[in-house]
Parts: structure tokens; sequence; C-alpha cells
């Protein structure tokens, strides 16, 4: 076998392999005999067809088996071996002729490989970059006392409606002279809450009213264009809408107001689990302890998007071999077609290259992720998704067992990896530039980041 590789523009690589027939032959060979030794051919005992038979219907494919088996494998020992850094898969080449296996060979076969760029870039106390701490205050910690309380609060009866609060009450279909329609819908305990209602002048018709109060008001009117809405309180369906365009009477049997959990030990308990706080004072400041947590991270994921674009600039535009590169674009995206590479290309690139400059910031730094750091990011994520579900005290073999379920979907353990090189990567440059701190709050944070 011979093997040789021409890369003469650095990125652009030709890998040719030509196969003897020594290389394959042996393989080929046992292939055929177990072939026969399983074979059950009409006319003759289990092995003991003819090899002549054997190779006349089987030969071809054996041989063609092994070649790509071996073609394969020196592809992937000859990258390894000559640490090339490969961009994708290679592409048989445009060069390639076509080789006929039905001859003797040897044969020949070349590859189109993709090479990486070479740069350099590395980060020092010469280095200065902005780091954004979110500020926990006062204010903050009363934004999430009041989420909390809100969470675990509850609806309590009231006597007068004031705007937000939640009525019930029967409602009947009117005629033009404003008595109960015959035949006309009945709705018995209907939901209602004003505060939704579109027209302002439908809306004015509930304020201040009381439990026993007959309003009259008209659903076509209060919701202009809110088929959905005046389906699900007449309950009929949207197609039903246009039939019932007059007045209805509401006689209010209910109101309902909403009032957040008083922050006392219940509430407490409920958060951080029973015992763990209590006090005001000690909830307030469990409350600040996480929100550093928790918007440190935030400052590290806008730090790393500033240490990206500060290593960009720093590197420079990368040289890639454009014409290859989108061939292998296109051969992954078969079923969506050059339109999508044309359009997705550069986008693509822009994230190929912070990939390598990522992983060369990450070798320079010893960053390496173990399977224990994957699970970490996996159990990050599962807190957070149970925390935007209210549910900030779940006990930690739920965390792991969600965990494990994620990290069992192939297609999301690479973004696990990534998260786990992020946060080391991240912690490692912080300790190696030059931090220009500053400080701001949440709400100028948000804004900065475009939410």
């Amino acid at each position: 076998m011979k093997v040789s590789f021409e890369n003469p523009d650095k990125i652009n690589a030709l890998l040719t392999i030509t196969v003897e027939e020594d290389d394959y032959k042996n393989d080929v060979e046992k292939t055929l005999k177990d072939y026969r030794r399983k074979a059950n051919v009409p006319g003759f005992r289990p092995g003991q067809a003819p090899m002549g038979m054997i190779k006349r219907q089987f030969g071809a494919s054996v041989k063609m088996d092994a070649i790509n088996k071996i073609v394969g494998n020196e592809i992937q020992k000859y990258i390894a071996d000559n640490k090339v850094q490969m961009l994708g898969e290679p592409l048989a080449s445009e060069k390639q002729e076509p080789q006929d296996l039905e001859k003797a060979g040897p044969y020949t076969f070349m590859f189109d490989i993709a090479v990486a760029p070479e740069f350099d870039v590395e980060l020092s106390d010469k280095d200065t970059i902005d780091y954004y701490s979110i500020d926990v205050d006062d204010e903050l910690v009363n934004r999430q006392v009041e989420m909390f309380a809100s969470r675990t609060g509850k609806y309590e009866d009231a006597e007068t409606y004031a705007e937000g609060d939640m009525l019930k009450g029967d409602l009947r279909e009117l005629d033009e002279n404003g008595n109960t329609k015959e035949g006309g819908l009945t709705v018995e305990a209907a939901v209602l809450m004003p505060n939704y209602i579109k027209a302002d002048d439908q809306k004015k018709l509930f304020d201040g009213a009381k439990a026993g109060d007959i309003i009259t008001f008209n659903p076509r009117k209060a919701y202009p264009e809110g088929d959905t809405e005046i389906s699900a309180l007449l309950k009929i369906k949207k197609e039903e809408v246009a039939e019932h365009t007059g007045d209805f009477s509401y006689q209010i049997t209910q109101i309902q107001r909403f009032q957040n959990h008083a922050v006392d030990q219940e509430l407490f308990d409920q958060t951080f689990g029973e015992g763990v706080v209590k006090s005001e004072e000690e909830f307030r400041r469990k409350i600040g302890e996480g929100l550093k947590v928790q918007l440190g991270r935030d400052s590290d994921y806008k730090f790393l998007l500033d240490v990206r674009k500060y290593v960009e600039d720093k590197v420079g535009q990368l040289t890639y071999p454009d014409a290859l590169l989108k061939r292998i674009m296109l051969q992954n995206n078969k079923d969506k077609g050059q339109e999508f590479v044309d359009k997705n290309y550069e986008a693509s690139l822009k994230e190929l290259s912070w990939s390598l400059m990522r992983s060369k910031l990450s070798e320079k730094a010893g960053v390496k992720v173990n399977d224990d750091d994957v699970k970490n990011a996996a159990r990050e994520t599962a807190r957070v998704q149970f925390a935007q579900y209210g549910m900030s005290n779940v006990p930690e073999e739920y965390v792991d067992n969600y965990a494990n379920e994620l990290l069992k979907k192939q297609e999301t353990v690479q973004n696990f990896v990534d998260r786990a090189v992020d946060v080391k990567l991240t912690e490692a440059v912080k300790n190696v530039v030059k931090l220009n701190e500053k400080h701001i709050s949440l709400d100028d944070f948000n804004k900065m980041m475009g939410e």
C-alpha cells in the first residue's frame, strides 16, 4: 500500500491511497471461506458448495467491502498519526478516476481533505477584558421575595371588583329588547377577568361591581378580534361565534382576588425546605446568596462572549478552503440543497472559527473535562428547568435522575460537553487576563444583552 499527502496551500489537501492485491487478498479469501461454510446452496451439503460458485456469487462485493475497509482505516490512521487537523469528512476527490474492481489491482483512491488554518492565540495579564458584575441589591431581593410569595399565593373572596380580580357568574344571552333570549346561550359559573377585555368601554362596565350585580355587556365588542376568547367564554366552537354577536347579562356570583403568600415560616419552608430558614432576614440573605450564584453565571456568560469577540479581533480573519467546505456542507445537507449552503455558509464559518480558537485557548490553558464535569453541566440544566416551574428546593436525587435522563439523549450530550468546557475555560481565562470589572444593575445588564 502506498499513501501520499499533498498540502501545497496548507488548507486544501489531497490524500492518495494505492491499494495492492496483497493488502486485501487474505481478508477476501478468509471471508469467502466463511461464506462457503455457512452457505446453503441447493444441490450441495452445507459447506460443500464449490468455491468457484461462491466467488462468482459473492466475490465482487466481498472484495469491494474489504478494499473500502482498508481505505477507511488507512485514512483514519494517517490523519491520527500525522496529527492532521481535518475539517469535516474526506470527500472523493474531483481528480478521482474510475477504478474497475473487476480487473486486477492496484487501485488508486484520491480524497480531498479540508485542513484547518494555522494560527496561534494566547492570553495573558497584558490582555484586558471587561467583566460585568451584576449587583444584588435590596430591590432585586424584594423582587425575588415577591416572586416566591406570588408562586405560592391563592385566590380569596372579595366584596367589590378591583382591577386584576377574577369573576365567576352566570351568562345569559339577551334578545334585541334586553330580555333573556328564548333558546339562547346560558353558561353557568362562567369565569371572566375584565382586566383582559380589549375594549375599554366594555371593561369599565365592571368597575366597582359587587357579588349579585348583573352586568350587561357584549362579548363581541369586548373582544373585537378574539374569537378564541369568546368561544372559551361562551363554551361554543369558534365557528359558532358569529351567530352570537348580541348582548349578554352576567350575574356575578363570586369575586376572587389573588393574594400573595405571607412572608412567613410556611413560605420559608416551601421555598428552601423545612427549618432551613427561620426568619425573614435569613430568607432574604439566602435569596441574595442564590442570586449571586445565578447572576454570576450570567456574568460569566457575558464574559465569554466578550472573550470571543476579543480573541476573534486578535486572531483576525482566517483563511479556509471555501470551495471544499461548501462541498462538505452540501454533502451533509443533501436534503436542503445548495441554497441552504449559500445562505448559511458564512455563519457556519464564523462558528467554526470560534470553535478552533476555543480549542486552542483550552489547550493552552490545560482545560480538560471528565464525565463528572459533563454530569454537572447536565445537573445545572436540570436545576434551571426545575426553577422555571418554581421548584427551587428540589432534592438532589431528583436533579440527578433528571440529569441522567438528559444524558441518555445522544443529540444533547455534546451540548453538555461544550458547556463543561465553557465553564472551565471561563475560569481559566478569568485567572489569566486583567479584568476590567464593571458593576451593573440587573435591568441594565438585561438591556445590554438585548432582553
